[in-house]
């Protein structure tokens, strides 16, 4: 099982301290960092590279060999940049992600605007080390940071109506001249059922690597699920809609028969075009075993219990 209870699993093991690059930089846990996570200048968490103090170590994290952060950061899927998988790393390093807002509106008692600095004052951030996991087959393990999305959703109070969320991300072509060159719609839109947005396995990011996110990564601000394809987590997100109906979905809307609306990792059903049975590791040669719900089986197969996940794939 990839996921270990709090009480099973030593610090050493949650965050080898071999995994960050310059880690005499990094800011230990302490009752004192902890205060100091109340907020972050916006203009400064923007910024890639920027370090980050986290005093919160997650009792969700693996304790699975960590993906090189030049991996990480060197092999993207983030289409508005270039549809190569080395393109983002080249082509967003002047995307502009400062100032930056994030809209909350639709089915909610208090919509409104985010920046940052807001988003930062409503949790403090914590660590979690989770797998990800490509549909193309190809899997990586990151320290990411953030919260669950579920503050910010129980922070804007959401109606009895509301049944899913949608998300957004930022697009321009100024910014984005690859983009023309996507072959799918833009802006990259995303959504998930409420009782998944709830769960606490789903994260708002901001960081990963004890830094602020790198661009080609989804900075400032970006969704990581880790029992789903990783084109669910969409990344630099810009509006966040609560909606009574299922929203659409990028991927979805351009090949409904390749990519499903849940997109939860399953070996059991292969893409079109290739197998979902095993995976390779970025940086790692041999594939390895798929397990169900990218390993979540036991945190997350009770959402869909009844479901028929070959339909509902």
């Amino acid at each position: 099982m990839t996921i270990k209870k709090s009480h099973d699993i030593p610090y050493s093991e949650v965050t080898p301290k071999n995994v960050y690059l310059n880690r005499r930089r990094f800011l230990a846990a302490s009752a004192g960092a902890l205060g100091s996570l109340a907020w972050h200048p916006s203009q400064v968490l923007a910024l890639a590279g920027t370090k980050l103090s986290v005093a919160l170590k997650s009792p969700f994290s693996t304790t699975e060999s960590q993906t090189s952060y030049a991996d990480v950061t060197h092999y993207n899927n983030f289409y508005e940049f270039g549809t190569e998988k080395t393109d983002p790393a080249k082509n967003a390093q002047n995307f502009k992600t400062s100032p930056w807002r994030v809209s909350v509106s639709g089915e909610v008692n208090k919509p409104g605007n985010f920046d940052l600095d807001a988003l930062q004052k409503l949790a403090p951030l914590e660590e979690r080390v989770y797998r990800h996991r490509c549909v193309e087959a190809w899997s990586i393990v990151v320290p990411w940071i953030g919260f669950p999305l579920n503050v910010l959703i129980k922070q804007v109070e959401p109606t009895s109506k509301a049944g899913f969320v949608a998300f957004e991300s930022f697009y321009d072509r100024g910014q984005m001249p690859e983009s023309s060159h996507a072959g799918i719609p833009l802006p990259y839109v995303e959504g998930l059922r409420m009782d998944e947005a709830m769960h606490p396995l789903c994260l708002l990011c901001f960081g990963m690597y004890g830094e602020a996110l790198p661009k080609q990564d989804g900075a400032p601000v970006r969704l990581v699920i880790p029992w789903k394809y990783g084109f669910k987590s969409i990344k630099s997100i810009v509006k966040i809609r609560f909606v009574k109906s299922q929203p659409p979905a990028t991927w979805n809307l351009s090949n409904p028969n390749e990519y499903g609306f849940y997109s939860n990792v399953n070996p059991g059903v292969d893409h079109p075009r290739w197998s979902q049975a095993k995976e390779r590791r970025l940086g790692e040669f041999f594939r390895r075993p798929t397990l169900p719900f990218n390993g979540y089986a036991d945190q997350v197969a009770q959402l869909y219990a009844g479901m028929d996940l070959r339909k509902y794939f």
